[in-house]
This record gives structure tokens, C-alpha cells and sequence, in this order.
């Protein structure tokens, strides 16, 4: 089999990136190792463990492929507002959309309601062929094209490979990509809770001393007493509260979160993640681009990873279109490299930002902890810096790609 592109990875950012490159003429193969099979949704059912705090950004991204609507038919949670505080100290922070005239903050979305979404979506793309059940065996360079050898045997050639498949990327490690990884020596619990008040359409993080923890709003049929959260914690803590009854994570829980929406009165079946951050040195070799958490994964406090993954989709399409309007090879390494010098640094820096509030918070010396709460307690009476982080956080700035503009 032959095509211009193969993108390994029907997740999130692989199917944004193949409905993105809608019309350009390009003939796309999307290999993907799960049965991308999409089917009718429940609006009765549990909540999906994982979810994504979608930006207005990444929002627009949806909208433009056209999987929003399919979002939206689904299950969606709008935030308005974000509460912020120390759990060992005073400082507290509170942003809401209302300070820079946005309608909300974002949308806490099930990452599987996404997919489903994209992948309905793709199944209607004649640009576009899905291999399901198609798990990635070995991968060469053959000439100017790379070769795919798929498990059940069938080869697949292409001028440019797209890596979207994931932190443990097979094809960023079949191709010797390098990167930079430490363990945070942290995991993540996740879950879904009912709480006896309403989140108000309120994302909520408390900074407690073993690391942060998420309520993220969850609304079904009306009901806000929903929320997601995310509680990283050491591994041996880990191993404890996964250890513990309902009854006992709830109350334990509830303790954690100093009981701001009342007493966790039902928790669904948990699930625990090892934290890891992982950077590739390079995004791109000739006829190769990695994107998304094959790129870079991040630390889970601030929600952003599969924003940066949406937005490396988006660039890298608009990257990919424009040359293609220039007659260049969309393959060619100059022409990726242009994807790379526009995304590295942003993820970069929003890396960087992330493991230094994990650092700050985790510190335990007294003069740090009076500077993250002294810095909380500033920013909160600074209009300007609020409504700079909250439209940071929108994506109403940056270099931002055509699909991601107001």
C-alpha cells in the first residue's frame, strides 16, 4: 500500500491533525492499533476516568474539523470560573471568564467522547483510510519514503510519517527519536465524584503537600453535583488510597479537599497513572514529524496536554498546506522544521511553567512556602496579571495557528 501520509495514532491529536488536512489533496492513512469503533452514546452512563480541560482554543480547533457538534450531542461541562489556593498556607486565586468577556473558561470533556467524536468525523473523510486493529511491527527508511511492517504483515509505504501515537510511541522509538524524561515519582488518581453541593461551574485545585488536586465540573442531565479529579500524590500514597474502600477514599478525599463542595458522597472505579515528563530533543528528521504526547507529555496540574497536542495539529497542518501552495514537498526536512521552530518553544516554555509550580508547591522550606502564597495573594489583587493568565489559558494569545483565531 502506498500514501502521501501516514499518521500513526487515531487518538485526539492524529484524527484533528487528518480532518485538518481536509481537501488538500494529500492521500492519508490513519493506522491505529484499537478498533475505532464508535458506538451510541449513553448520556445514563458513567463518566469516562479520563478527561481533558479543552481550551476556547482548542475549542475552535473542533469546531473547524467539524467534531464539536458531535462533542457537544454528547457531553460537554462549560467552566466559568477557576479557584486556586494553598493548602498549607493563606494564598488563594480566583479567575473567571467574565474578566476578559469570554463566555467560559473552557469545557471539561471525556477524552472519549472526543475521539468518538473525531472518529465519526474521519469515517466520512474519502481523503482519509482507517486501519483499525493495525498495530505497528518494525518501520525503516526505504529510499525517500519510510516503510511500515504492520503486525499481520501488510507493508505500507509513505514520503511523510506523522507520530501521534501516544507517550510510549512506537514509531518515535523504531525511529531512534531521542528524548529527555524524569519521573516525577508522583501518580495520579483519577476518578469521577459526586459531591453533596454543586460545583458551580468551577474547576477547583487545592496545593496540599504531597501534590496538587483537581475538581473538575461534570455536569450530566442537569446535575453539577459531578466533578473529575485528579489527585497526584507519591507512589506509596498511591498504593494506599487505591487500597482503600469507597467509603474510605471518599472521606479521605473529602479531607484532601478540605471539603469545599461538601462531603464526596460516591466515587466510580479509580484509576492510577504514573507521572512522567518526556521531551523528544527534536520534533522532526526528514519525512518524520512527532506530535502531541509523542512529542512531549507534561505534568497533569494545569490540564494543558492535549491542548499543546491540538495546537501542534494545527500548526503542523498549516505548515503542511503552505507548502504544498508552494509546489515543496510537504516531507522535505526544511519544510517540517518550520512546524518544529513554531511549536518547540511554546511547549517548551508551558513545560517549564508547569514544573515550576509542581517544584514551588512541593517545597517545603519556610521562606518558599511564604513566597507561593505571598505570589497568589499579589497576582489575586492585580486585575492585569489575572486577565493575562486567563486569556493564556483561553488561547487568545501566542503564535497561534489559522484554525485556532478568534
Amino acid at each position: 500500500m502506498q500514501a502521501d501520509l501516514i499518521i500513526v495514532g487515531a487518538g485526539m491529536v492524529g484524527s484533528t491533525l487528518a480532518l485538518a488536512l481536509e481537501g488538500t489533496g494529500l492521500d492519508i492513512v490513519v493506522v491505529d492499533g484499537s478498533p475505532l469503533q464508535v458506538p451510541p452514546f449513553d448520556a445514563q452512563a458513567p463518566f469516562e476516568p479520563r478527561v481533558s480541560a479543552l481550551s476556547a482554543a482548542s475549542q475552535r480547533i473542533l469546531e473547524r474539523v467539524g467534531a464539536w457538534p458531535g462533542i457537544a450531542a454528547r457531553r460537554a461541562s462549560p467552566y466559568t470560573d477557576m479557584q486556586v489556593w494553598d493548602g498549607s498556607g493563606t494564598g488563594q486565586i480566583h479567575f473567571c471568564a467574565a474578566s476578559v468577556h469570554a463566555p467560559v473558561l473552557g469545557h471539561i470533556v471525556e477524552n472519549r467522547v472526543v475521539q468518538d467524536a473525531l472518529v465519526e468525523r474521519l469515517r466520512e473523510q474519502a481523503s482519509v483510510r482507517l486501519l483499525a486493529d493495525a498495530r505497528l511491527e518494525q518501520l525503516r527508511r526505504s529510499g525517500d519514503e519510510w516503510l511500515l511492517t504492520l503486525v499481520d504483515g501488510q507493508q505500507i509505504r509513505t514520503p511523510l510519517l506523522v507520530a501521534a501515537d501516544g507517550a510510549n510511541s512506537a514509531v518515535r522509538r523504531l525511529s531512534g527519536c531521542e528524548t529527555r524524561e524524569w519521573d516525577y515519582l508522583h501518580h495520579a488518581i483519577v476518578t469521577s465524584v459526586r459531591c453533596h453541593e454543586s460545583h458551580r461551574r468551577t474547576a477547583w485545585q487545592r496545593f496540599t503537600d504531597d501534590g496538587p488536586l483537581a475538581f473538575l465540573p461534570l455536569t450530566r442531565d442537569g446535575d453539577t453535583h459531578w466533578c473529575s479529579i485528579v489527585w497526584s500524590v507519591p507512589e506509596r500514597e498511591a498504593e494506599r488510597l487505591m487500597a482503600l474502600d469507597d467509603k474510605a477514599f471518599c472521606l479521605a478525599l473529602g479531607r484532601a479537599f478540605e471539603e469545599r463542595l461538601g462531603e464526596v458522597e460516591h466515587a466510580d472505579p479509580r484509576v492510577c497513572i504514573p507521572l512522567r515528563q518526556r521531551h523528544a530533543k527534536r520534533y522532526v528528521q526528514q519525512g518524520l514529524a512527532l506530535i502531541g504526547d509523542a512529542a512531549h507529555t507534561i505534568h497533569p496540574l494545569a490540564g494543558q496536554g492535549v491542548n499543546l497536542g491540538l495546537l501542534d495539529a494545527a500548526v503542523l497542518a498549516e505548515v503542511l498546506q503552505a507548502a504544498l501552495r508552494r509546489g515543496e514537498q510537504p516531507g522535505d526536512l526544511q519544510v517540517l522544521s518550520r512546524f518544529e521552530r513554531r511549536r518547540m518553544p511554546h511547549n517548551l516554555s508551558m513545560m517549564a511553567a508547569m514544573e515550576g509550580f509542581e517544584r514551588l508547591f512541593q517545597a517545603d522550606p519556610l521562606p518558599l512556602r511564604w513566597l507561593r502564597n505571598s505570589g497568589l495573594k499579589l497576582v489575586e489583587t492585580l486585575p492585569g496579571a489575572k486577565s493575562m493568565f486567563v486569556r493564556q489559558a483561553l488561547g487568545l494569545s501566542g503564535d497561534l495557528p489559522e484554525l485556532a483565531r478568534a
